[in-house]
């Protein structure tokens, strides 16, 4: 099939954690698709690219501009942040494709990138060895009382929590209310606050507490749009050296030399 569509996850800010088959993709078409930000930020990769690009809230643009441009035979990549299944790309590109029953005309490839909650994680130690679960904070698609909701329940199953989306200068009502929840009990969790992950002239990852974020409220000057938490569960702790530890188990089953416990 000549007519082909990738959806290319650059992985967490910046092309620390962009994967060598995303590079391919973006090698091997002619046109790029992006956000006009994450386009800034891959210029040594899509230089010399047909490209096209548009601001925050022209999602829908940029997925019809992408097929557009793959039904006229140009193949072409449209670039998703972090991982395109992850509040990404992909589903819109997807729903749109799907709704115009385009399948028998264009090849969609997907191709999976490391998340921000993975990265940030990574640089931490070990905090996400158990079950997990990633919320976003943005009402403006989803109601905040299902918001709300799913962040009760996260907590109630003393789940890891990835939260993204905090807030922005006129969105805090959906943070508000995760502080008090957070304040059901939960304040001693370790905090995690990771902002601008993988972009290296901004980034900033700081290990506090839930009570840290209760105390400073909306206004603490660590947490953005562009901040990444996570809420580690009730069997974290930190290590001897500082970092955060979420232990698997292997250590209450078997002793150090990896028999079984007595």
């Amino acid at each position: 099939m000549a007519k082909r569509l990738y959806i290319v996850s650059s992985g967490a800010g910046g092309t620390s954690y962009i994967t060598p088959e995303a590079k391919k993709a973006i090698e091997n078409s002619e046109v790029i698709v992006a956000y006009s930000k994450y386009a800034r930020e891959l210029k040594e990769l899509i230089e010399g690219k047909e490209i096209f690009t548009s601001g925050m809230t022209h999602e829908i643009e940029r997925c019809n501009q992408a097929i557009q441009y793959a039904k006229e035979g140009k193949t072409t990549s449209i670039i998703s942040n972090g991982d395109t299944n992850v509040y990404g790309m992909a589903t819109l590109i997807v729903e749109i494709m799907d709704e115009k029953n385009l399948w028998d005309e264009i090849e969609l490839i997907s191709l999976p990138g490391v998340t921000s909650f993975l990265a940030a994680a990574s640089k931490v130690g070990a905090p996400v060895s158990q079950d997990f679960a990633i919320i976003s904070l943005s009402d403006r698609l989803t109601d905040i009382n299902l918001i709300d909701k799913r962040v009760k329940a996260a907590l109630d199953c003393d789940f890891i929590m990835g939260i993204y989306n905090p807030k922005s200068k006129k969105r805090i009502k959906p943070y508000e209310n995760f502080l008090k929840a957070l304040e059901n009990g939960y304040e001693n969790r370790i905090a995690i606050i990771a902002t601008h992950v993988g972009r290296e002239e901004k980034e900033k990852i700081t290990i506090t507490t839930a009570q840290d974020l209760i105390t400073q409220g909306i206004e603490h000057e660590a947490v953005c749009m562009s901040t990444l938490i996570i809420i580690c569960n009730s069997n974290t702790k930190l290590t001897k050296n500082g970092l955060v530890l979420t232990p698997r188990g292997y250590l209450n089953k078997y002793d150090l030399q990896g028999e079984i416990k007595a």
